[in-house]
This record gives C-alpha cells, structure tokens and sequence, in this order.
C-alpha cells in the first residue's frame, strides 16, 4: 500500500527549525513467530520535529521506537540518525533520551541525583551536573522540589523528573514511549502540554508513541497512523482528520458519520447537497460518506428531514444525535448555546457542510 505523506516542514513550522536531528527508518521489518509487527516501514523525522505514532495495540508503533532506541533489532531495513547508520550501534551508544509509561527513577536517589545521573556516567565534574540539573529542572518547574525522593511526588512530577533527565544529557534524538498512560485524565492534559512547551523550547528531534488520539493530535508536528506494521498515513493533525487518506484513518481518528451517498464524477452526493470527494474514495455509484460530527448542521428552521433523538452536554459543546426520515442516525457536535432549545422528537434539518468527503463502499 502507498502511504499518504505530507512531508517534513509541510505544516510551516519543523521544517524552519535549525536545532535537531534527521532521523530515517528506511525499510523496516520485524517478525515474532508469524506475527508481522513491521512490515516495511519507513519513516522520516525532520530536525527537530515532533512524530507521534498513533494507532490500536499491536500496529508497530512501539517495535518502531524500540529498533530506533536499539532496544530491539530490525530483520530487515536500516535506521539513520543525522545521516549515520545506527543499526547495528548498541542502545548506549545511540545518544538518546528515553521516557518510558513506568517513572523508572531510582527510588534511593534524590531528583537532582536522578536528573544528574546520566551525565555522571558521561564523566562530566559535579559542577557541570549541579548546573544541568537546575537547569533541566527550571525547564520542567521542579526546582523546589530538588532535594525529594520519587515516593514524596506525584506520578506527573515524578513523569517530569523522568522527563528532565532525558533531556540532561542533550540527546540527539527523543524517545516517548506512552509516557501519560499511566496518569489521570487531568495530570495527563497537563502534562502533554508541558512535553509540547518543552520539546519545542529544547528543540529536539522526538518521536512518540500513544494509542490515544487526542494526545496525538494536540502535540504532533505530524502524525503518523499505523496499521499492521505499516503507516497508513502521515500528516500535520489538521490534515489527518479533515482529510483522511483512508478508511481506516477516517475511522480510528476521531467520530465519523456514515450516510448514504452516491459518487458521480468527483463529487458525492450527500442528503442532496454536491460535495467535492477525498482522494481514496470509491469511483462511481452507492457508497457510505464518512462525515465528521462537526461537519454536520442541525436547524430548527428549514425544511425538516431529521428529528432529535438525544442532545449529550459536553460543557461548550453538546453532541445531537438525530434520525434522518430514512432512519439513518446521524451525530452532530454544536456549541451549546445553540442548541438549548432542542428537545427529544423535535422536528429539525440536518444538513452537511463539508469541504470533501471520503466515500467507501457499502
């Protein structure tokens, strides 16, 4: 299969960086058993870019960073690293910086002993590690709690520790391997913001791994879906979910509507409205257009052809479940104050207003 790739720099931003690493995974594969984990891969990571590999448990992700770490070994394929050839270069020699999902610090260590540790074993004299720390500790705003061990914080504290260290010996690239999962659901929005800020102040180049979307999206100069041990596509997070290059794509990242649509030409048409098609949809005839909530408009006003099954509050925004008179059910995401008014059984339109749409068969 053809992977759908916007390349390095496309979405305005990694491409002007002058700090980080060209990474290149060329031709990667990976075998257990019968089990295919990598079946080609090939990937590139501009300098300084932030990759994030997304996609359901099983698909490679995680066997990608490992061989890049060389904590695993390809059966095939090559990784470079600022045009060197790595695969055969044992992990610590690689120069690279790892924060796993597990905190790994040294419990009988304090943080600036944790945060220095790396550099200790590079040789560098206390006060080379004393300055580092603090400043890696500035960077992650843990200076005050410098003297604690990993007991007395926080799992997001301690996750920044983790961080901290990483970066102390001045990687050439970075590894993120599920660092969040294992942290609440405000700890983790907080602190993925703070990977985000740190890595863009930093500058490094860094890939990282998550089966969780919206982590995906809110941090990544480009993400990467994966599939089988292949990239199904790879593009700045606006990109990817407005303009899915696949079926699986449209469907793993974020929620998708499936209505009945016909294709004449390069448009589909939609519950009557003409919409341009998405390149990978179906050529000619009856297929399903896969419409994002957002996409779809519901108005108390107009013709009706929809009536309201259930309106779920979401805080700012409310999501509006409607049967179309077919009996299709179609989901809408509106802002709240817009729909306020709508109860259970009221009659409304619903429409689609969509720049394209990707339509697959039936």
């Amino acid at each position: 299969m053809t992977v759908t790739e916007t390349t390095p720099g496309s979405s305005g931003e990694p491409g002007s960086r002058s700090t980080g690493t060209p990474v290149s995974l060329v031709g990667l594969r990976r075998t257990y058993g019968s089990q295919h984990a990598l079946d080609g891969l090939s990937l590139e990571i501009a300098p300084g870019e932030m990759v994030v590999l997304l996609g359901p448990s099983g698909c490679g992700k995680t066997t990608a960073l490992r061989i890049l770490a060389g904590l695993d070994r390809a059966d095939e394929g090559r990784v470079l690293v600022g045009g060197r050839d790595m695969t055969r270069v044992p992990a610590n020699k690689r120069d690279m910086g790892m924060v796993f999902q597990a905190y790994s610090l040294f419990p009988h260590m304090t943080v600036r002993d944790n945060v220095a540790f790396g550099l200790q074993l590079r040789g560098h004299d206390r006060e080379r590690r004393l300055r580092r720390c603090r400043e890696m500790l500035d960077l992650v705003g843990l200076s005050a709690f410098e003297d604690r061990y990993a007991h007395q914080l926080s799992g997001g504290q301690q996750q920044r520790v983790a961080l901290a260290r990483a970066l102390a010996v001045e990687p050439s690239v970075l590894l993120l391997d599920e660092p969040l999962s294992a942290l609440d659901a405000k700890v983790r929005v907080q602190l993925r913001d703070e990977i985000r800020r740190v890595q863009l102040d930093v500058g490094t180049t860094t890939l990282f791994v998550t089966h969780d979307q919206e982590e995906a999206l809110a941090v990544a100069d480009r993400v990467g879906v994966m599939r089988e041990g292949r990239l199904d596509q790879i593009a700045p997070p606006v990109e990817l979910y407005a303009r899915p290059a696949t079926r699986f794509v449209a469907e793993f990242v974020g929620l998708s509507n499936r209505l009945g649509a016909r294709v004449e030409g390069r448009d589909a048409l939609v519950l009557g409205r003409r919409l341009p098609l998405l390149d990978g949809s179906v050529s000619s005839g009856a297929g399903q257009a896969l419409v994002r909530p957002e996409a779809v408009t519901v108005s108390e006003s107009g013709e009706p052809n929809a009536r309201v099954v259930s309106v779920a509050f979401l805080g700012p925004f409310s999501r509006v479940q409607c049967r179309l008179d077919d009996g299709q059910v179609v989901v809408a995401q509106l802002p709240s104050a817009a729909v306020d008014r709508l109860g259970q059984d009221a009659p409304v339109r619903v429409d689609v207003d969509a720049e394209a749409v990707l339509v697959v068969p039936d």
